[in-house]
């Protein structure tokens, strides 16, 4: 990353985290994309992964996977806008679909959860198969963030291709963005939009799957969900297995690829104490501005794209000024 690179500060109407937070994502820019290549990838017998590929004019140039939040999907305002501003800069991107969102709907039999990093193996190796002489980078928003750091942390050889990544607000201890999501007063407003969002893939999932598991009980709550679908669906015992041993907080200490963590430190859903807790140790670079809320990041002053979207400015620097490119 560029040492001289803007660093954050909250724009004077938007401070707070959960406002930072709330206008971040409900307020997204139309991104006219160019026409994608479509790529599936099959991660599981009934389970295929939808990629959305923005080609370079330079074959030789990095890729870059972009993997989104909870609830979202390529589409995401988010996605498209920092995908539009990497590919004018000349980078090949790769906009990932989980298991069961957006444009993906109904080509799994299950949904993903936030410890499907062996998901995100398959496409990288996917990737690394068709673009075998391409540098990688990585970038996951918020629940892939979580996932992405598992995958660089667990105990498997990632291919070379791998050169590094990006976690933007990644929930590291799921339980804990569980409990605060579920059960706290203003954790309810953002609980209920990803509420409407899961219900939407179920849906898709029983109408395309009528065989597959399904929840058995109404959920209104993230943890509910996690309750009756995500942990029986995913084979662990159960919720608390499934936070225990899919939470990234446990995998960071192992991580050898060279990676940013990005989380403000006034996120609604991570208090900063999460990352206090545990060894970060370089390779791994923990950035945590003091404002910013959950993929917020609302700048005071305009970046150098002409906006005030401070996530999207340091994550092209970063990837700019990457090694590889």
């Amino acid at each position: 990353m560029d040492p001289s690179f803007q660093p954050f500060e909250a724009h004077r109407l938007f401070r707070g985290g959960v406002t930072q937070t709330i206008i971040g994502a409900k307020f997204p820019v139309e991104t006219v994309l160019p026409p994608r290549e479509i790529h599936k990838v099959e991660v599981a017998p009934q389970a295929k992964i939808l990629l959305f590929e923005m080609e370079s004019d330079n074959p030789r140039s990095p890729m870059v996977l972009m993997a989104h939040g909870m609830g979202g999907c390529s589409e995401s305002g988010y996605m498209r806008r920092i995908a539009h501003k990497l590919w004018k800069r000349g980078f090949g991107v790769f906009m990932m679909n989980h298991r069961g969102s957006g444009p993906g709907m109904g080509l799994s039999d299950t949904l993903w959860n936030g410890g499907s990093s062996d998901d995100l193996d398959h496409v990288v190796k996917y990737l690394v198969r068709q673009f075998p002489n391409r540098p990688l980078l990585i970038i996951g928003f918020s629940l892939s963030g979580n996932i992405l750091l598992k995958y660089l942390g667990e105990e498997r050889i990632l291919p070379p291709n791998v050169h590094g990544a990006f976690a933007v607000n990644p929930p590291i201890d799921l339980k804990i963005a569980s409990q605060i999501l579920s059960k706290r007063s203003y954790g309810g407003i953002f609980n209920r939009y990803y509420m409407s969002l899961i219900h939407r893939q179920c849906e898709a999932l029983v109408e395309c799957h009528p065989s597959a598991f399904r929840p058995l009980k109404e959920f209104k709550t993230i943890w509910d969900f996690d309750v009756v679908y995500t942990a029986p669906a995913a084979g662990f015992r159960d919720v608390e297995e499934y936070y225990s041993k899919s939470s990234a907080n446990q995998f960071i200490k192992a991580i050898q690829v060279p990676t940013i963590i990005l989380c403000a430190k006034d996120d609604p859903f991570i208090p900063p104490a999460v990352f206090e807790n545990i060894e970060i140790k370089l390779p791994v670079n923990y950035l945590a501005p003091d404002k910013g809320g959950h993929m917020g990041y609302l700048a005071r002053k305009m970046t150098s794209f002409g906006d005030h979207r401070w996530m999207d400015y340091v994550i092209v620097n970063w990837v700019e000024n990457s090694p590889v490119s």
